[in-house]
């Protein structure tokens, strides 16, 4: 039963061309495998007790309000976070409910287990990579982690022939890389047959 249960940390809704095509409904998860140095959502790491636990029928159940805006637009509903793939078990369940009609797209760092990856492709239309970059060293100093399952992972999307469903975020975080670190970055990208990249810099918030 934990399975089906998320805690969610906002939905925003009317979204438009942000977050995939059309109208979309943003829904983030709380929890992260990474630890960011400049985190976009610090909300989804830490004690999530105060953040609402929806079940999939209960999530649908709120955002289906929009579904004629989704139908017209092409839209649906984008799963962010925090790490949307560490409830793949949740999205299919939710996929199931809305049926092929709404757009599912995926914000993922794509830290995570490949079997995970592997059971949200057949549900999915778009993926939205925020890879850092490429570099393992530098990806360890920005996010605390190792990359190793970011690149099985976007191995195994290439060996499936989904690169052109996917938008990889390319940034150029101050202070941790370089544009030709970015450079780097697309070209190994390149190799593996992706070909929609979005390069932009990190707007760091002084304290």
């Amino acid at each position: 039963m934990e399975k089906s249960l998320a805690r969610i940390i906002g939905i925003a809704r009317h979204r438009l061309s942000t977050d995939g095509d059309g109208v979309t409904t943003l829904v983030a998860f709380h929890g992260c495998p990474l630890r960011c140095r400049y985190c976009l959502n610090p909300q989804s790491l830490g004690d999530g007790c105060r953040f609402k636990e929806y079940t999939p029928e209960s999530l649908y159940q709120e955002v289906r309000i929009d579904e004629l805006y989704f139908l017209a637009t092409n839209g649906g509903v984008t799963f962010g976070g925090g790490e949307p793939c560490l409830r793949p078990d949740f999205i299919r369940c939710f996929r199931e409910l809305c049926g092929d009609g709404w757009q599912i797209n995926l914000e993922t760092s794509l830290n995570v287990p490949a079997d995970n990856i592997a059971s949200l492709l057949p549900v999915v239309n778009t993926l939205i990579i925020d890879i850092k970059d490429m570099n393992p060293e530098i990806y360890r100093n920005y996010t605390g982690q190792s990359n190793a399952l970011v690149l099985e992972n976007l191995r195994l999307i290439a060996d499936t022939g989904r690169q052109s469903d996917c938008i990889v975020r390319i940034p150029l975080i101050p202070g941790y890389n370089t544009d030709a670190d970015r450079e780097n970055s697309r070209k190994a990208l390149e190799v593996l047959g992706f070909i929609r990249f979005d390069l932009f810099t990190y707007q760091i918030r002084k304290h």
